[in-house]
């Protein structure tokens, strides 16, 4: 699965210094706007613990975790849905994207350069909104005039296409994002599907701290908090200076030790990497065997076809069953054979949910 998170914020609020932590990409990171023009794409793993339990019992020649894209996508000023600055590169360039990482600047630093002269993350993230909601407001009126004409002389489809976009515009027209409108009929998820909306993307706000408040928080996260709690959205805070020191350290030890003098367990990109997986509704599921234990990236609720058909379109065209052991079965027994001794690995067909952590076997023949 092609999966693809954009980092979005405006200029100079840390997006190029995180990104270049998550990824071994280097993007440039300065202390002036546009720094960023192009995109920068890194493919980044998804930290799992589960892989390296299983490698212990298989014992495979190597270990293949999934993985997610990132984009770190140039910084947005107003006026973008009009052209401004970078607007129509960057606009279009989050169009591409499955999900957005939004991240705000919630530190005080007199030396880091603010493209509006103060730090205000809610106004910050307003900036924003207010652009992607222009550029959608703008895609409604040119679909609804498609639409209207053929709505009025009866045609059904059109009728229901218009119903759609008129609660979009009366949304947009609010001030609120695209993805406050509850969709309940699948013919309205399909169209919705259809338009590409901006703010219909599902969107994890990233507060970017000093190393004081990487724990806690601060006044700042607090506003923001405020601010996002009728979107539903997850919100986390990291520290992107920090994090960028973690990442200079050559060795897991010496990473561990850091963290520890400052009370975290793991990397703050890690939880982030995480977080974008949960935001895009995946699911991971594993093969094991002695070439390769591997990590397969599934949507949520997918049937063990379509998981099969991840691995190789042939495996999901000629389907015959699944052999599926639970991670926690297999770490219990230690071995497929133990498993299915024990009783614990079972035959499952076309209609099987694939499970988050299961670990499969496909049979199929084409």
């Amino acid at each position: 699965m092609a999966l693809k998170c954009g980092i979005v914020g405006l200029p100079n609020v840390g997006k190029s210094t995180l990104f270049n932590c998550l990824s071994n990409a280097k993007a440039q990171a300065a202390n002036f706007p546009f720094c960023t023009i192009e995109p920068n794409v890194g493919v980044i793993t998804v930290p799992d613990e589960r892989l390296t339990e299983l490698s212990k019992f298989v014992k495979p020649e190597r270990i293949v975790p999934t993985t997610v894209e990132i984009v770190d996508i140039a910084g947005l000023v107003k006026g973008a849905s009009k052209g401004e600055g970078l607007g129509n590169q960057f606009l279009g360039n989050i169009r591409e994207c499955d999900a957005i990482l939004h991240v705000v600047r919630c530190f005080d630093d007199p030396n880091v350069v603010h493209v509006d002269g103060d730090v205000n993350p809610v106004r910050d993230k307003e900036v924003i909104d207010l652009e992607l909601q222009l550029k959608d407001l703008d895609t409604i009126e040119k679909r609804i005039q498609k639409v209207e004409r053929q709505a009025k002389a009866g045609d059904k489809d059109s009728k229901k296409a218009l119903d759609l976009f008129t609660r979009y515009r009366e949304v947009l027209l609010q001030g609120k994002s695209a993805r406050s409108v509850i969709l309940e009929r699948p013919d309205d998820i399909e169209l919705a599907n259809e338009l590409f909306l901006l703010t219909n993307k599902p969107v994890l706000y990233v507060c970017n701290v000093d190393e004081t408040s990487a724990i806690n928080g601060n006044a700042h996260v607090e506003a923001v908090k405020a601010a996002v709690a009728d979107e539903h959205a997850e919100i986390m805070i990291i520290t992107a200076a920090m994090e960028s020191e973690i990442a200079q350290l050559e060795t897991y030890e010496d990473k561990m030790a850091f963290l520890s003098e400052i009370g975290l367990s793991e990397p703050g990109v890690n939880k982030l990497i995480k977080s974008a997986y949960r935001l895009l509704d995946l699911e991971t599921y594993f093969t094991a065997g002695v070439k390769e234990v591997r990590a397969w990236t599934i949507t949520k609720g997918m049937k063990a076809p379509q998981a099969a058909g991840v691995i190789h379109t042939d495996f999901e065209k000629g389907f015959i069953r699944a052999e599926v052991i639970k991670y926690e079965d297999f770490i219990k027994y230690g071995s497929e054979a133990a498993c299915r001794e024990n009783g614990k690995l079972s035959v499952e067909g076309k209609e099987y949910v694939t499970h988050d952590g299961d670990i499969m076997h496909f049979r199929f023949n084409v």
